[in-house]
C-alpha cells in the first residue's frame, strides 16, 4: 500500500519569506522554491520606508518600517529588496536605498510623535530628516540638550526614551495620535491605519504585536464576553470587527484610526459599532483584554 505524503502546512504569505523562485534557507523542505538563500542582515537607514506587496511604486502599501529597524534581505533587484521585518515578521519589498549595513545597536526610541535630526545641536539649523514615534536610534553622546547619533546628526534629547522605557497606558499612547491622518498600511505619526495604531501603542508598552487586525485578534490578550450592550469594558481593551480594531479609552469611548474620519478619532463605541455594522463589516467579533506587559 502506498501512503501519500501529508501536504505541507498552509503558511501565511504575509509572514513567509518565500516565492516560487526564492525562499529563506530555513524553509528548505517546507516550501517549494527554485533556490534557497540564507538572507543578510540590514537596517533601515531612511526615516521611513514603505513595505510594498510587489517591487514597484504603485504596489499596495502593506506596512512601513521605521528608522533603525532590523530586516533580513533575501534579494536586491531593480532597486527593491525582498525582505522580512525583524519586528513583526512581515514580508515584502522595501526600496533598496532605504537600507544600509547594520550599525551600532539602537539605544533609544523616539518618544515624541515626531522629531527632527539636525546637522548640529542647534534648533535654527535646517533639519536633515524627521523621525517618527517609535523610530530607533543609537545615541553615542550628548551636546547640551541634544543627543548625538552614531550615524551623524543630533536629536533633541527630551524627545527620546531608552529602549527599556515603557509607556504602559496603551490607550493613552493611541490617543496621542488624535487627528493623525488615516493611511492604509501606515504606521508612523504621518499616517497610520487601525492595526498600525494598535501595534505602535503596544510596542511603546513593551508588548510585541503582529501587524494586521486579524493577526492581532488571534494573538493578543484574553477574550472577554461580547455583551449585547457592549458593557463591562475597560481602558485598553481591544475591540475587533472583521478587518478593524480599536482601543477602549474608557468604558464607553473608542480610539481608533478609521476611514470614516480619515484620521485617528475618539468616539462612543456604540456610534462606531452602529456605523461599522451598517457599512458591511458586521458586528463586533471579539473583545480582548490585554495582559500586563512583562
Amino acid at each position: 500500500m502506498t501512503v501519500s505524503a501529508s501536504p505541507p502546512p498552509i503558511r501565511d504569505p504575509r509572514l513567509t519569506p518565500a516565492r516560487p523562485d526564492l525562499a529563506d534557507e530555513r524553509l528548505r523542505g517546507l516550501v517549494v522554491a527554485d533556490r534557497f538563500v540564507p538572507g543578510s542582515a540590514r537596517q533601515v537607514t531612511a526615516p521611513l520606508a514603505p513595505l510594498r506587496r510587489a517591487p514597484r511604486e504603485e504596489a499596495a502599501l502593506d506596512t512601513e518600517a521605521l528608522h533603525g529597524e532590523a530586516v533580513t534581505v533575501y534579494e536586491v533587484a531593480g532597486g527593491w529588496a525582498f525582505v522580512q521585518l525583524d519586528r513583526d515578521g512581515y514580508v515584502g519589498y522595501l526600496p533598496a536605498a532605504s537600507l544600509g549595513a547594520p550599525g551600532p545597536a539602537p539605544t533609544h526610541r523616539v518618544a515624541a510623535l515626531r522629531s527632527f535630526v539636525f546637522p548640529a545641536p542647534d534648533l535654527k539649523r535646517p533639519p536633515l530628516a524627521h523621525l517618527s514615534f517609535g523610530a530607533r536610534v543609537a545615541v553615542v553622546g550628548a551636546e547640551g540638550a541634544y543627543a548625538r547619533l552614531a550615524g551623524g546628526g543630533f536629536v533633541y534629547a527630551a524627545h527620546l526614551a531608552g529602549l527599556a522605557a515603557r509607556e504602559p497606558d496603551v490607550a493613552g499612547t493611541a490617543a496621542r495620535f488624535l487627528g493623525t491622518p488615516y493611511l492604509w498600511g501606515g504606521r508612523s505619526s504621518l499616517g497610520l491605519d487601525c492595526s498600525g495604531l494598535v501595534q505602535t501603542a503596544l510596542d511603546a508598552a513593551g508588548i510585541a504585536a503582529p501587524r494586521d487586525a486579524d493577526m492581532q485578534e488571534r494573538a493578543l490578550g484574553e477574550p472577554i464576553p461580547v455583551t449585547p450592550g457592549l458593557t463591562g469594558l475597560e481602558r485598553g481593551d481591544l475591540v475587533f470587527w472583521r478587518g478593524h480594531v480599536g482601543l477602549m479609552l474608557d468604558a464607553v469611548r473608542l480610539v481608533h484610526a478609521n476611514g470614516h474620519h480619515m484620521a485617528v478619532a475618539i468616539e462612543p463605541l456604540a456610534e462606531a459599532e452602529a456605523r461599522i455594522r451598517a457599512a458591511g463589516a458586521g458586528p463586533v467579533t471579539t473583545i480582548r483584554r490585554l495582559r500586563a506587559a512583562r
